[in-house]
This record gives structure tokens, C-alpha cells and sequence, in this order.
């Protein structure tokens, strides 16, 4: 029986953990043929074998996003293996938290290039491919999902340089869906609060970041990675004519 992404072809950064690989399960689930893509080789293969395994079709591409080169390969690799691209999931990300005055600034540079750097690398060479696809595509329409974050609209202490990036995540989908939104490639973005992923991880070793965030995980009912998976999916699988330009999903308030 058909599903709604039947045909179609999706490529999900940052595939290898958490969102990225709920994300390509659940579209994968409806149908997508997906391009798992991220530097940790051995989780996207296991994650293949368990899409594959559930009857599914899934492409390992191992690559940093960060390196051009890389990103633009991935790209072409998708289309080369299956023929097309539909949908492109800008998911990879780093949430490294502190003060802009003495925090190490190498974490700065390597947080601007996977969030900001990376996704637009991708995005612009998959957008011909999307561009094409709209056109003549089984569902003549294509999509760019950005996974941003709350903290692209609401500032914290501690989270100024991660609010830089998130904040031009949402900037950059905003212009981008005015420039091709009448091309039929539909550009939304996803905007989580509170996800329980490893991505939060990078922070253990910050006992002021980890205390803040322990303090939010035990007032709050947080998300999981499948939540926000359903969010991208629902993004995607609406009608042609039906765009949903911005999506918060917010965890609920255990008081």
C-alpha cells in the first residue's frame, strides 16, 4: 500500500543520534527512500540495517557538513544513488553553553560551523536538486525542514553564542522560503524546547550549565526525539498547497 512519501527521496543530517535518526525512521516510515548523513559511520549503519530491517530503504553517507567539499559530496551522492531528492532535513547541530566572556572560544567556532555553516552548505547544494524536484517530482513539491530551536527566539544567560546560531537558523529559513516559496519548495522551521538528546551532552563537563539544565529537566516534562520526528513529519506529508512556514513544540510544565 502507498504511503505519503512514497517515491520520494529525504536526506537527514546528524542521522547518526536523537532527532536525526528518529527522524529519518519516521520518514522512512512513511515512504521516503533516505540518506542517512553524519561522521560517525558505524551508528548510520546500524540505524540502515534497522530501517531496512522494518522494510525500508536507507543510504549510509558518511561526511562532516562542516567541510564544504563534503556537504556538496553528500549531496550529489544522494541524487547519483537514488535519482532525486525531495526533501532535505537540516538537523545537525551543537548546543555548547557559557558565559561569551571566557568560555573557550574553539567550542564558538565549532558550534557556528555545524549550525549555521554546515546547514547552509547543504542547502545550497541540495536546493537545485529540491528546485527539480518540485517540478516534476510524484508530489510536485519539495522540502527544506530546518531543526532550530526555542533559543532562536528567546534569549537565556548563559546560551549567547548558541542564540546567535539558532537565531540565524531562523533568519536565513525565513529568507530562504520568501525566495522559493513560489517555486513550490516549501521551507519551514522546527523549533524544540527541551529535548532529551545527547546533544545537551557536550555540557557534562560545565557544572553551572549542568546544574541550569538539571534544575529545567526536573520542573519539566521533556521531549524525546520521536516528538519532534512527528513534527517533521507532519511538515512534510500535508497537502502541496499547505506550508507551515514555523513550528514550536514545547515540552509540558510538570507543575
Amino acid at each position: 500500500m502507498a504511503t505519503k512519501l512514497s517515491g520520494t527521496v529525504a536526506l537527514v543530517t546528524g542521522a547518526s543520534s536523537g532527532i536525526g535518526a528518529a527522524t529519518a525512521r519516521r520518514l522512512a516510515e512513511d515512504g521516503a527512500s533516505v540518506a542517512l548523513v553524519a561522521r560517525r559511520k558505524d551508528r548510520l549503519t546500524e540505524l540502515a540495517a534497522e530501517i531496512e530491517k522494518a522494510g525500508g530503504i536507507a543510504l549510509v553517507v558518511e561526511a562532516d557538513i562542516t567541510d564544504r567539499a563534503q556537504a556538496e559530496a553528500a549531496v550529489q551522492r544522494t541524487v547519483e544513488h537514488f535519482g532525486r531528492l525531495d526533501t532535505l532535513v537540516n538537523n545537525a547541530g551543537l548546543m555548547l553553553l557559557g558565559p561569551v566572556v571566557g568560555a573557550d572560544a574553539d567550542e564558538w567556532e565549532r558550534m557556528i560551523a555545524v549550525n549555521v555553516q554546515g546547514l547552509l552548505y547543504t542547502t545550497r547544494a541540495a536546493l537545485p536538486h529540491l528546485l527539480k524536484a518540485a517540478e516534476d517530482g510524484p508530489r510536485r513539491v519539495a522540502d527544506i525542514v530546518n531543526i532550530s530551536s526555542i533559543a532562536g527566539r528567546v534569549a537565556w544567560n548563559g546560551y549567547g553564542v548558541y542564540n546567535l546560531t539558532k537565531f540565524g537558523v531562523n533568519g536565513f529559513t525565513e529568507s530562504l522560503r520568501q525566495e522559493v516559496t513560489q517555486r513550490h519548495v516549501r521551507v519551514g522551521v522546527l523549533e524544540p524546547g527541551g529535548v532529551d538528546t545527547e546533544l545537551g551532552s557536550h555540557n557534562d563537563h560545565k557544572p553551572e550549565v549542568r546544574e541550569a539544565i538539571g534544575t529545567f529537566y526536573e520542573q519539566t516534562e521533556v521531549l524525546a526525539p520521536d516528538d519532534i520526528a512527528d513534527g517533521v513529519a507532519y511538515m512534510v506529508t500535508r497537502p502541496r498547497h499547505a506550508s507551515i512556514g514555523e513550528l514550536w513544540i514545547m515540552p509540558t510544565d510538570q507543575a
